[in-house]
């Protein structure tokens, strides 16, 4: 076969019928063909590679990220060289960018929990094409994030339109960008309805916290549903309140946010929002590559922003009958 037909397989163009491109796999699989990097490099001035910060964290949020954005840049054909930090500081980030840097990446899409991270972002040589995933975004550096107030309004929601007078919040850490959106959604879902709003309960993201505060919770008898702001917390909670002996969903429902894959086996299954981590991906992979290929002066996407889907499970039902004590 002429050697635009081969350039045509490796690069994955369309315009190449099946059978040619299964013969041509098989020849590279027997010879072992491997593309020189190198020299693809020095033809097109692209690497090929794309930089990804993580952060070095067990939680969910970030975890889920990382995973989605590797998966998502190597199914469009992209290589990955991923640098954790420890600290979201603003040296820690800079290094990071450094290090991806020398590794020739294209551009540098970060896992950005916190503003300190996209602000570091900003700093970075113009000359390299940043993306932030995450609640930490900047107006200077594009970002691919979760509406967490959309999540938390159809959290609350759903609760009231089960018929509770009003819903209690078992909030995130105060210095989570993504924790005081999910309170903002909460609340102003309360003052739509017209309902009265309650003293906001403290926590961060973990099942520790959510059950500490679920005992506080428990003692009030006219709490009859809680949204909290992770499903860990959620986990807590349940706990806290079947030991309280609270019934869920028949005396308190409970909502979490996350969709973590354990939530469905949560006793019971736990109602939650669930955010939509592959797409977020997605979402992410293509604002980074719009600033890699858009034409001089042409602008380029700045935002994207996805909306999470409520999911209902057994942990939630309609508000019996106050006066009904059994």
């Amino acid at each position: 076969m002429s050697s635009q037909t081969v350039s045509r397989v490796i690069n994955r163009h369309p315009h190449v019928t099946d059978a040619t491109r299964q013969r041509v796999m098989d020849a590279m699989r027997k010879l072992d063909y491997r593309r020189n990097l190198t020299a693809r490099a020095l033809v097109t001035r692209r690497s090929g590679t794309l930089g990804i910060i993580g952060y070095e964290s067990p939680l969910f949020g970030p975890s889920s990220m990382l995973y989605a954005i590797e998966s998502a840049a190597r199914a469009a054909g992209y290589f990955v060289s991923v640098a954790s930090v420890r600290q979201l500081d603003r040296r820690s980030v800079l290094d990071a960018i450094d290090w991806l840097c020398q590794q020739s990446v294209e551009g540098v899409i970060a896992i950005a929990p916190k503003p300190a991270m996209a602000d570091a972002l900003a700093e970075a040589s113009p000359a390299i094409a940043c993306v932030t995933v995450g609640g930490g975004s900047s107006d200077a550096v594009p970002s691919a994030r979760i509406d967490n107030v959309a999540g938390a309004r159809s959290a609350t929601r759903h609760l009231l339109d089960l018929g509770h007078r009003t819903v209690h919040h078992v909030a995130g850490p105060d210095d989570w960008p993504e924790a005081g959106e999910r309170l903002r959604g909460w609340r102003e879902a309360l003052q739509d309805a017209g309902r009265p709003t309650p003293p906001v309960v403290p926590g961060d993201w973990s099942a520790r916290a959510g059950y500490e505060q679920g005992r506080r919770l428990t003692v009030d008898p006219f709490v009859t549903a809680v949204f909290c702001a992770s499903d860990q917390l959620a986990l807590g909670v349940l706990r806290a309140l079947h030991e309280a002996g609270r019934r869920v969903p028949e005396d308190v429902s409970v909502v979490g946010f996350d969709g973590t894959l354990d939530s469905a086996h949560y006793l019971p299954p736990l109602t939650t929002v669930r955010q939509n981590f592959a797409e977020l991906g997605r979402l992410s992979l293509e604002l980074l590559l719009s600033q890699l290929d858009r034409t001089e002066g042409a602008p380029a996407s700045r935002r994207q922003l996805l909306v999470p889907e409520l999911v209902i499970r057994r942990s939630t039902t309609r508000l019996r009958d106050p006066h009904d004590r059994r």
